[in-house]
């Protein structure tokens, strides 16, 4: 089943991020290259793809895994969380109905 996996920043988190974004990534690429990524990304925190140092405000990935449970596993063990960069954490199951 596919899940939500929605980080919320603290604030003035992008040092923290940057530094975390490396072992970040490789997991989110691990997880595509299983055939389990739908899509991941982060939310700027201002209207722009490039907010520069105004940072971001969280994280959205959503992904396939077995449960609920090993859902919330895997985003507990997210570098960005034992970085600091994450305030909370939300996970829940998604449909996806379009496209």
């Amino acid at each position: 089943m596919l899940y939500v996996i929605i980080g919320e920043d603290v604030e003035n988190s992008l040092a923290q991020r940057l530094a975390a974004r490396p072992a970040h990534l490789e997991r989110l690429h691990a997880l595509r290259d299983a055939g389990h990524l739908l899509v991941a990304g982060p939310n700027p925190a201002i209207d722009s793809n490039d907010p520069g140092e105004a940072g971001f405000s969280g994280s959205v990935i959503i992904a396939e895994f077995d449960s609920l449970e090993a859902a919330q596993r895997w985003a507990d063990a997210d570098p960005y969380k034992a970085a600091g960069v994450y305030q909370q954490v939300t996970v829940k199951p998604f449909k996806k109905v379009l496209p």
